[in-house]
């Protein structure tokens, strides 16, 4: 259960019911940083949306009770077996995007990144995760003009609209 705002009130969801719905309900997502850097991930095929698309290093959804560092801490785990950091927040945010077959993502998102400092290791969960790399903030931008349908909208929403926030970068 996730919690998503039902006729005004905040209350726990199912998180398919709520993307089914297009209710607004929170979320969390998360940048590594290596320098100029993002750890970008390919979501696994599995994933009941925007499969196989690049994103951010995590992003998520905090179960109905949890604070958003607790829920970035924990997911960067599950996701990709990184532990031992402090993500700082940057930003909340909000949109709203399809991402297929009729699903909506409108999301509150509390937006955190970390500097990933050498030897940070990475294991991403094969259920979660197909692919990983780290994606230099310029070649990203090209990449996203060049093809933006290999990308979740969410990411691109943060590239145009708060990458300043984010990265401490204007937005181009």
């Amino acid at each position: 259960m996730i919690p998503a705002w039902v006729d005004g009130t905040l209350q726990p969801v199912e998180k398919l019911d709520a993307h089914l719905r297009g209710l607004r309900h929170k979320a969390v997502s998360v940048f590594a940083m290596d320098g100029d850097a993002v750890l970008l991930q390919r979501r696994a095929a599995g994933k009941y949306h925007t499969p196989g698309l690049w994103t951010n290093t995590c992003c998520t959804h905090p179960h109905w009770g949890e604070d958003s560092l607790t829920c970035a801490v924990r997911r960067l785990d599950e996701e990709l077996g990184i532990t031992g950091v402090q993500p700082e927040f940057r930003l909340t945010a909000e949109y709203r995007a399809p991402v297929g077959d009729g699903l909506v993502e409108h999301e509150v998102v509390q937006i955190y990144s970390f500097e990933a400092g050498p030897g940070l290791r990475v294991e991403p969960n094969p259920d979660e995760v197909d692919a990983v790399r780290w994606a230099p903030l310029s070649d990203l931008r090209t990449e996203v003009a060049a093809a933006p349908d290999r990308f979740t909208p969410w990411l691109r929403i943060y590239l145009d609209e708060h990458a300043h926030a984010i990265f401490g970068q204007p937005a181009d």
